[in-house]
């Protein structure tokens, strides 16, 4: 298979001449203002678009003395926010021991939560537990549809996803309070871009309120990115090619000063650092800095070269895609 060889793609030389163009300078790091953090890719889930390639049989997990170290960095460094994802990450055992240490230094503290996981033995606490803490919660919802959802995360899915959405209306996430932030994540069911971010989220809330009484407070919007399980599913269809050629040709030059590679470091679970998670699983590390948590220094990471490959291009089609969502109007 090709797929490996993405990042060799002549897409990526191309990718780093507009983003020049865009910039006037090469993409370079501003600082470490989001430590995002994969737990493992263990996950109660195995959706078809996982660009992490999670699901229920991953035993990959972040290690006690990883856990450690992310707790001195945090310590030491404060930045603002703590970003906890995987797999589920809540899978983890030692995910609620960061989560209070995060929000006991005052930081904002994101969780990528799939809503099934509160399913799990000994995990329906969760809703409570987010609450007590103020954890601020990414929520995945592919589509406010059973077909459109299920389609893309396995059947019955959807069910039991606005089971957890109302689970979570109930302790005040979604009904507006700025200290139980609840934002729906919505990607697109094949190889195309996500529609208006705006358009998309009044939908959201029409449809999911008036058939399930289900409020949020904002809706995001992601690329699919062509790497691992999409990746394999483009190509299996011959839609590969196609679909890269459409992220290059639908480049958006005002996306780029936000792209979330200039802000974030993304730790993988075996304590590796990359400009973001989806070069993670490309397994294109940081350069110019230490790549390890050992060596972790704000410093040494602050101004490094981004390390882009032709999948760079999803984050910059259209109105752009982030772990926030769409990046120009």
């Amino acid at each position: 298979m090709r797929l490996p060889l993405l990042k060799d793609d002549p897409r990526a030389r191309r990718f780093d001449a507009r983003t020049e163009e865009a910039l006037g300078a090469s993409l370079r790091a501003d600082g470490v203002s989001t430590l995002q953090v994969n737990l493992g890719k263990r996950c109660n889930q195995a959706c078809r678009h996982c660009h992490v390639d999670a699901g229920p049989a991953r035993t990959e997990s972040m290690s006690d003395e990883a856990v450690e170290r992310v707790k001195a960095i945090l310590t030491e460094h404060r930045m603002p926010v703590l970003d906890l994802t995987g797999g589920a990450p809540e899978l983890h055992p030692r995910f609620r021991e960061l989560v209070r240490h995060g929000r006991a230094l005052g930081l904002t503290v994101i969780v990528r939560h799939n809503l099934t996981v509160m399913f799990e033995p000994g995990l329906d606490d969760l809703p409570e537990f987010f609450a007590e803490h103020a954890v601020a919660l990414f929520c995945s919802l592919p589509h406010y549809t059973e077909d459109g959802n299920d389609r893309q995360r396995g059947g019955g899915v959807f069910e039991a996803s606005v089971r957890a959405l109302q689970r979570l209306n109930a302790v005040g996430y979604g009904t507006g309070r700025a200290d139980r932030p609840l934002t729906l994540v919505h990607n697109p069911l094949g190889a195309f871009l996500p529609g208006s971010q705006r358009d998309l989220e009044r939908d959201f809330r029409d449809a999911l309120g008036r058939q399930h009484g289900v409020t949020f407070d904002r809706l995001v919007t992601l690329a699919n990115m062509p790497i691992a399980r999409f990746a394999a599913w483009l190509e299996k269809g011959g839609q590969l090619d196609g679909y890269l050629d459409r992220l290059e040709q639908r480049f958006n030059p005002a996306t780029v000063p936000g792209l979330m590679c200039r802000g974030t470091v993304s730790v993988s679970w075996d304590g590796r650092l990359y400009d973001c998670d989806f070069n993670q699983m490309l397994d294109l590390p940081v350069r110019g800095a230490d790549s390890s948590l050992a060596g972790f220094s704000p410093d040494a990471l602050r101004g490094r070269a981004v390390v882009t490959g032709a999948h760079c291009f999803g984050c910059t089609a259209g109105s752009g895609s982030s772990c926030g969502g769409a990046l120009a109007g």
